[in-house]
């Protein structure tokens, strides 16, 4: 799940870094030493390589089908292959995360807190550096899903030695035997053993630097048997390394550090692991008094979650979808006016929405905005597949003797409209091949489009030839003759409906309470039966009505939703009329177009000519 679809290509990163060099030096003696050799990589497209100070980055692109970690594995073959002295003594080539430009899931900083969550501060930026580097990353870094924790902002803490050249000069040393005589303090070196009472000793000397002082005490050189040491031709302290930028969060510079996500894992899901692992390392981090008194602890504060992004895009496809499946069911009920083939065809469109997130999930495909969107213009599609197939099951069963077995007269409705439904069906599948076609960024925008409206297609057509006729069946061959069972079930939907207005929604209740006292009212009177069916029709549009302009809300939040619901009822009601307008009067128009073809084949001749008049424009056209 994820907010947009990733349309990125198949990018790799080789990072050189070379410290303190010019631009122009590391063009000569990396960048373009490295592009000549990474060119023959297979399958590479096109690499772009960019020199700044002090490192070198080059951006290798692959052919579109190249599978992203066979890409990786050849230029890490291709890095370990390289011909020795090719690149300056010291540096090392790196291969960048595994991730797409997507990747960055999860922005944070860290900042001190005091126990009832007030920002207290207290904290320099090095030493929240300090804390980023050698606890939070590390911490994140091990939750599944995660490709890279990058630090950003405030300053990498280093021994510094800062060199007096009058003292270098009195003492005769060099610059280089300085360097060389921290490289060297800085390491521990083995001696072999030594036997002593028949007993084996290791003998090693330990150097490793721990403070300012074992730096300071290192020996530069010895002149008349006197040691010139590090601290009388320099000073050394602890101070900042050299940084090329800095995190700023509203106006003021942090620190913290970006969640990278590995390529093909589920960013929402990573989200997810990387809270429950910060929720578990927030009561370990440091904390402090300050001189005020207030206890001051390290705190992570999120302020980039795509969490909040991907769940607001992925809503506003949910509720279009709700509205789309509300709408639908608020026309079959006014149009079928049966209220088992409207619940029939209603059943269908969730089923057929699940049907195709199995198949989302099994073949790969992302739930974003686009991939929703496949689903949500194919709503129309499947119900008019549902609505033709059970109406001509209600005209067949009309029409047939009441001695005839439902069975054969549905297997025979369904027969004769399936191969028209199947081959519509097909059309509307193989005319999205051309999408299916496409390649590199618009094949993978519109390509989870595509697939889920194919998807939705299939699985409405499995539902429409299967499971719709057994359904229908089983439900118009259903009939309550007996009375008791009548006051049965018209009193268990009105003692549900006072069950679901007391606890749950009233006016769901009171719906059900009308239809059951509408179902009585039918089995006591004779005159009111053939009015029951318009009654309960009614007052299920008026109940999905309320729904949808509760979930809607077309005349804004700030209008009752009274008003709402009325506003539906008209447009809904305007569309019917002009629908059933046009059915009364189809068959004069239809008789008038037939009498006079000639002048009616004008309409679309003037439709065709302007439509490529607007397309290749006016002077080519004619």
């Amino acid at each position: 799940m994820d907010a947009i679809p990733d349309i990125g290509d198949n990018q790799q990163i080789v990072f050189t870094a070379w410290e303190g060099q010019s631009p122009q030096d590391i063009e000569d003696q990396i960048t373009y030493p490295l592009t000549t050799e990474l060119l023959g990589i297979p399958g590479v497209r096109t690499i772009r390589s960019n020199s700044m100070f002090g490192f070198s980055s080059i951006n290798i692109i692959f052919d579109e089908g190249v599978e992203f970690y066979w890409s990786r594995a050849r230029i890490l073959e291709k890095l370990n292959a390289l011909p020795a002295g090719m690149l300056p003594d010291g540096t090392q080539p790196a291969l960048g995360p595994d991730a797409t430009a997507l990747g960055q899931i999860y922005w944070y900083t860290l900042e001190g807190m005091d126990p009832d969550g007030n920002p207290t501060g207290g904290w320099d930026p090095h030493e929240l550096r300090s804390i980023q580097d050698f606890q939070v990353r590390y911490a994140l870094s091990s939750v599944t899903g995660v490709a890279e924790v990058a630090s950003i902002g405030g300053y990498v803490r280093e021994y510094q030695v800062d060199i007096d050249p009058d003292a270098m000069i009195e003492a005769g040393v060099t610059v280089m035997q300085i360097a060389d005589a921290v490289r060297k303090s800085n390491r521990a070196v083995g001696a072999r053993t030594i036997e002593m009472n028949r007993a084996e000793y290791v003998v090693r000397g330990l150097g490793y630097i721990k403070n300012i002082g074992d730096i300071e005490e290192s020996a530069v050189a010895v002149i008349d048997n006197v040691p010139i040491r590090v601290r009388d031709v320099a000073k050394v302290v602890l101070g900042p390394a050299q940084r090329r930028g800095a995190l700023d969060k509203a106006g003021a510079e942090a620190v913290g550090g970006v969640v990278v996500a590995r390529f093909g894992e589920n960013p929402l899901a990573v989200i997810e692991n990387v809270k429950a692992e910060i929720e578990r390392i927030a009561p370990g981090l440091p904390s402090k008094i300050l001189e005020d008194g207030t206890r001051s602890q390290v705190t992570i504060e999120p302020f980039y979650d795509r969490t909040g992004l991907i769940y607001e895009t992925l809503g506003t496809l949910e509720e279009a979808l709700t509205l789309q499946i509300l709408i639908t069911i608020l026309v079959i009920i006014i149009m079928v006016m049966h209220l088992r083939t409207s619940a029939l065809i209603s059943g269908l469109l969730p089923l057929a929405v699940l049907m195709s997130f199995i198949m989302m999930r099994y073949i790969g495909v992302d739930a974003n905005v686009v991939a929703l969107a496949g689903i949500a213009i194919s709503i129309g599609t499947v119900v008019d597949m549902g609505i033709i197939l059970t109406e001509n099951m209600l005209k067949h069963m009309d029409e047939a003797p009441p001695e005839e077995d439902r069975l054969d007269v549905i297997y025979r409705a369904v027969s004769e409209v399936s191969p028209a439904v199947v081959t519509a069906l097909t059309t509307t599948i193989v005319s999205f091949l051309p999408i299916f076609m496409l390649e590199a960024q618009e094949g993978r925008l519109f390509g989870p489009l595509a697939f889920t409206k194919t998807f939705i297609l299939i699985s409405a057509l499995i539902i429409v030839l299967t499971l719709i006729p057994a359904f229908a069946h089983w439900l118009f061959t259903r009939r309550v003759t007996k009375m008791r069972w009548h006051l049965f079930w018209s009193l268990l939907i009105i003692a549900g409906g006072i069950y679901v207005a007391l606890f749950h929604l009233a006016w769901a209740g009171v719906a059900l309470v009308l239809l059951g006292i509408s179902n009585l009212a039918a089995a006591w009177f004779a005159k009111y039966n053939p009015w029951s069916m318009y009654v309960n029709n009614a007052i299920i549009v008026l109940s999905v009505g309320w729904l949808l302009a509760g979930n809607w809300l077309p005349l804004g939040p700030e209008n009752p939703v009274t008003l709402s619901l009325i506003f539906i009822l008209l447009i809904v009601g305007l569309l019917f009329f002009l629908f059933m307008l046009f059915m009364h009067y189809y068959r004069s128009i239809l008789n008038q177009i037939m009498l006079r073809r000639r002048i009616f084949f004008i309409f679309p001749v003037v439709i065709i000519i302007s439509g490529i008049t607007l397309w290749q424009g006016f002077v080519r056209m004619f």
